[in-house]
């Protein structure tokens, strides 16, 4: 639901989804239309009828228990890379390398800091650099961290460079100062 929607608006369905469908098999259960009701006001309405062919899909293949391994998770219509490297570390705590637009432009900033970060020799290089990253242990928090810092300080314009805790390493950094923000 957060997937470029803004966490305001997402709040109060995300809550309605929860009381409507707590379970896979509740989801799974459900009538399309009222699945594409509830999820309406977010956009991005195809997603709704991912998340139920999803459960479907879980429930009757699985027993109703999510996989937590990458290649079964990608497996399923509409879970990427990303997707399933934030199911692994978010729901199972497991050591998956994540890469938003936000974690992108952060590590694309800090280590390459020049280039094309749309090229697909840079992007597989960002998933490495992800990778290799990760700790052993609190997959979660840092994997979280990443996703907070590029959101909120290597914004897109004006990153706050000044309060950047990557500032020291950051291969863009002196050349940021210009688009500080206030």
């Amino acid at each position: 639901m957060l997937q470029q929607t803004q966490v305001d608006r997402v709040q109060p369905k995300y809550e309605e989804w929860l009381r409507k469908y707590p379970s896979l098999e509740s989801l799974a259960a459900a009538a399309p239309a009222e699945v594409d009701r509830i999820w309406r006001p977010l956009g991005y309405n195809v997603r709704p009828r991912r998340l139920l062919a999803i459960a479907r899909e879980v429930v009757a293949r699985y027993g109703g228990a999510l996989p937590s391994d990458g290649d079964t998770l990608r497996s399923f219509a509409g879970i990427g890379a990303y997707t399933a490297g934030a199911v692994q570390s978010f729901a199972f705590g497991r050591r998956a390398p994540i890469v938003d637009t936000n974690v992108g432009r952060l590590l694309f900033r800090v280590f390459l800091g020049d280039g094309n970060r749309n090229e697909t020799a840079v992007k597989k290089h960002l998933w490495s650099l992800s990778a290799a990253l990760l700790p052993r242990r609190n997959v979660f928090d840092f994997n979280q961290a990443l996703m907070d810092l590029g959101a909120m300080v290597c914004v897109a314009r004006r990153p706050r460079c000044l309060v950047c805790p990557m500032r020291p390493i950051c291969k863009t950094y002196p050349f940021n100062l210009d688009m500080e923000g206030s």
